[in-house]
């Protein structure tokens, strides 16, 4: 199943540099892991925003709730998912 998925970053300024460091780093690790896996297939950065736009290729709603979760970032995002379906007008 495919989802488009809006994650906005807000990144409190009560967590330390140090720290947003550590969880970014430990983010793009699992983001990278997921994209290699195939479950995280496009990843777009919103041009003047801490955001992106993704789509996602699991297996159901629970696995993307679980996926998204896990992100290391998940705390201080906020997620907006849209479920996706085959345009019938469509070449692909």
């Amino acid at each position: 199943m495919l989802y488009l998925v809006h994650m906005i970053v807000d990144i409190p300024s009560t967590v330390s540099a140090e720290e947003a460091a550590r969880i970014k780093a430990e983010e793009k690790a699992y983001s990278q892991a997921l994209q290699h896996s195939g479950k995280w297939p496009h990843l777009w950065r919103v041009v003047g925003e801490y955001a992106n736009y993704s789509v996602f290729d699991v297996e159901s709603n629970d696995e993307l709730h679980d996926t998204l979760s896990r992100l290391p970032l998940f705390p201080f995002m906020k997620i907006t998912v849209t479920p996706l379906a085959k345009h019938p007008s469509a070449i692909k």
